[in-house]
């Protein structure tokens, strides 16, 4: 009897050791990296158990101004100090008279720390070179005068330059096949998402050293300093947009109150994004919120442009001889034919019209360019390059097209039997119904436009660079494929544009007294929405200046705004006026 309870207890412990060894196993050889549903890097954990490091930079790429000075970080020489220095005797007393702070508050600092930190932190003190030179030179273990990469949490362009986040699931999804850290950061929205594998680390820059259970330093006491094997990485990703000018439009938007809208401005020259502000600005406590969030890029998405696409209308009516000088359209009636309550302006030319925004007058050449081609007005959106990506695009190294934008592409009509019934045609030609463009698009129809029909896609990234600042990637001027207007049609838009600013009555004659001649086209698009009992519409300005030499093209916009009182003209204006003033002061 005996023999058979010993052998059964054998087996349960032959089968208890069996279990372990397979526990051990998938700990220690199988599961390493992602154990548990929740994916827990047991290599990792049991680093982070036995070391303690300071993060000098994360390793993640960087983007830049065009001048070459950082955008969404700042790097500060700091003063790290570790916790262990609270058990040694070292020489506060002679650090504190470098750095000009109390030898009490350092030591303080030492005591309550349970991690290295900066001295100082959320707020460092920044040392001088000779202050870091005479630190170091002390050689004292646990005090290190160092260079120290700050992530700023409010950088300019932020809609633009997107966020970044730890999402490991999208990770491993985004990157099957590199073996990456679960805490890396990945690129969420805007150009960090788009250049995000570009930006991946290669390793982070950090001061690390081993400890016991205590806290306490393994292997005497020497700190080391451990940086990615890769001397050219983390890259640079140089940007197009100008400090300068992107600071002053930020400022002038909320200086105008734009709560929903901003504003995009373009260099004509190289077809660049000089500044691009979006409001509302991003919620950093909860991004992602539906309600408040702030994430998206609203210069990148589609919105209804009201009667700036009578642009688009009058490149088509010139093309197909509807404009004939001693032609006149009765403005004081509406697009149905009725007599129009608000607007009683007469019998205008075409001219004037434009000037004046006349509805009637684009409804009705819209009807009659339907009847030469349903397809018309859709095909001359897209030689303005007002429909279609207008961000660059192309094939670099092992990326098909890729893109440096994530943008709406726009369009004009849903339906094929929208193009041929006149009711939705007349609303088409005002700008209404379905059609639906980007404030970037219609930035760059004003720079096709100013070019002289020319359409090139448009840039906000110049260059990747190496970290010693030699070009990997260079993202050279490209055209936009597909028809253009001719020579001839943009001059005659030139100058109609010009007229709105002009005009006695023109929508723009507000911009008439600038420091540089502007050209443009207003637009009020009625958006069907209601906000108090009264109408919600999108109020827009867009255009190019100075009118002789066109340089820059600039687009100003408020969404969902009620009255008169909501135009982006004075913002549009105050911009023109800065920027004189910006490039007076550089000559």
């Amino acid at each position: 009897m005996w023999k058979k309870r010993a052998i059964m207890w054998l087996c349960i412990c032959l089968a208890g050791l069996m279990i372990l060894l397979a526990r051990l196993t998938q700990l220690q050889l199988v599961e390493t990296e992602h154990f548990t549903k929740r994916g827990i890097n047991l290599l990792e954990a049991s680093v982070s158990q036995r070391s303690q490091e300071m993060i000098l930079d994360t390793g993640r790429g960087n983007f830049l101004y065009r001048d070459g000075t950082p955008i969404t970080h700042q790097s500060k020489p700091v003063l790290i100090l570790f916790p262990f220095l609270k058990k040694m005797d070292w020489d506060s007393k002679r650090i504190s008279e470098i750095i000009g702070a109390s030898e009490y508050a350092l030591e303080h600092a030492v005591e309550k720390a349970k991690k290295p930190f900066a001295y100082g932190e959320p707020n460092p003190i920044e040392l001088t070179e000779p202050q870091m030179e005479k630190i170091n030179a002390l050689q004292i273990p646990g005090v290190f005068a160092v260079e120290k990469k700050y992530h700023l949490t409010q950088n300019p362009a932020e809609h633009l330059i997107g966020i970044t986040g730890e999402n490991e699931t999208l990770l491993r999804n985004r990157y099957p096949d590199k073996e990456l850290s679960s805490k890396t950061m990945v690129g969420l929205t805007g150009m960090e998402k788009s250049f995000d594998e570009f930006l991946l680390p290669d390793g982070k820059s950090k001061l690390v050293y081993h400890v016991d259970a205590t806290g306490g330093p393994l292997f005497g006491i020497n700190v080391k300093y451990v940086e990615p094997a890769n001397p050219f990485y983390p890259v640079n990703i140089k940007t197009t947009l100008d400090p300068d000018l992107q600071a002053l439009v930020e400022q002038l938007v909320d200086q105008h109150e734009i709560d929903r809208g901003g504003a995009v401005l373009l260099d004509i020259e190289t077809n660049t994004v000089l500044a691009m502000v979006s409001r509302p600005a991003i919620n950093q406590n909860d991004p992602f919120n539906k309600e408040n969030g702030g994430t998206e890029n609203l210069m990148l998405k589609e919105q209804i442009i009201g009667s700036v696409f009578k642009t688009v209308v009058t490149a088509a009516a010139i093309d197909h001889e509807l404009t004939n000088p001693s032609r006149r359209f009765d403005c004081s009636k509406t697009i149905t034919g009725d007599p129009d309550p608000l607007f009683q302006y007469g019998m205008l030319d075409f001219p004037a019209s434009f000037a004046r925004s006349c509805n009637n007058t684009f409804a009705t050449i819209a009807k009659e360019l339907k009847e030469i081609d349903p397809n018309i007005l859709e095909n001359y959106a897209g030689k303005l390059s007002l429909t279609g990506s207008v961000g660059w695009m192309g094939d670099i190294y092992h990326f098909e097209d890729f893109k440096q934008l994530q943008e709406d592409k726009g369009r004009i009509f849903l339906s094929e039997e929208a193009k041929k019934d006149n009711n939705f045609v007349a609303l088409t030609g005002i700008g209404q119904h379905e059609v639906r463009a980007t404030p970037l698009a219609v930035a760059n129809m004003m720079a096709t436009i100013a070019r002289g029909g020319n359409k090139e896609m448009v840039r906000v990234a110049s260059k990747i660079e190496y970290k010693n600042s030699t070009s990997l990637l260079d993202f050279k001027e490209k055209e936009l494929e597909g028809e253009t207007i001719s020579p001839y049609t943009a001059m005659k838009l030139q100058k109609l544009l010009r007229e709105v600013v002009v005009n006695k009555n023109g929508t723009g004659r507000s911009l008439q007294d600038l420091p540089y001649e502007v050209a443009g086209k207003s637009g009020t698009g009625e958006t069907g929405r209601m906000s108090g009992g009264k109408p919600l519409y999108n109020k827009w300005f867009a255009g190019y200046f100075p009118f002789d030499k066109p340089k820059y093209a600039l687009v100003t916009v408020r969404l969902g705004a009620t009255g008169n009182a909501s135009s982006t003209n004075p913002l549009f204006a105050d911009i023109v006026k800065e920027i004189y003033n910006n490039d007076h002061e550089q000559n």
